[in-house]
């Protein structure tokens, strides 16, 4: 199932869930609310993988570059892990426009209305235990300080920047 961004953005985008797990963007659910020094180590970490990626991709000159297959461990990490995505590159692909203040989370249960700013600093869980979230899903709306934690806003299906 598909999640799109409209309402006040410059361009509305389609968030497809099911494609995040591929994502270099995911965020392990374990690791997605420790504090700001654990997420800078593992920023760092990420600058390291990827850069270590990069050096072999120009050291085997492979045209274009190819992503080589999952490895094993990788795949049944994902497999068994639950992942969230941080949703700040999305609002700033569709461009929301300077007069816009508030988001509605558009759900099947009942809309919730939060400010823009807490949705830039959420994430989207998309995958709980390896799994996409069928029956109360497609995502789950997590602050990423943490404090619906043990509440999240689910059954989202869009957002409407207003």
């Amino acid at each position: 199932m598909i999640v799109p961004i409209k309402g006040k953005v410059t361009y509305p985008i389609t968030l497809d869930p099911s494609v995040w797990i591929f994502d270099d963007r995911k965020i392990e659910w374990e690791h997605a609310f420790k504090d700001g020094n654990t997420v800078l180590e593992d920023k760092e970490n990420d600058l390291k993988r990827a850069s270590e990626r990069w050096e072999k991709e120009v050291s085997e000159q492979v045209k274009p570059p190819v992503n080589r297959s999952i490895k094993r461990y990788e795949r049944d990490k994902i497999l068994k892990s639950s992942y969230v995505i941080p949703l700040e590159d999305f609002l700033n692909h569709a461009e929301i426009k300077a007069d816009a203040t508030e988001a509605v989370l558009i759900r099947e249960i009942g809309n919730v209305t939060i400010p823009l700013v807490e949705l830039f600093n959420s994430y989207f869980l998309f995958s709980k235990d390896g799994k996409p979230l069928r029956t109360d899903g497609p995502v789950h709306l997590y602050y990423k300080d943490g404090t619906n934690k043990n509440n999240p806003i689910t059954h989202i299906t869009g957002i409407s920047i207003q």
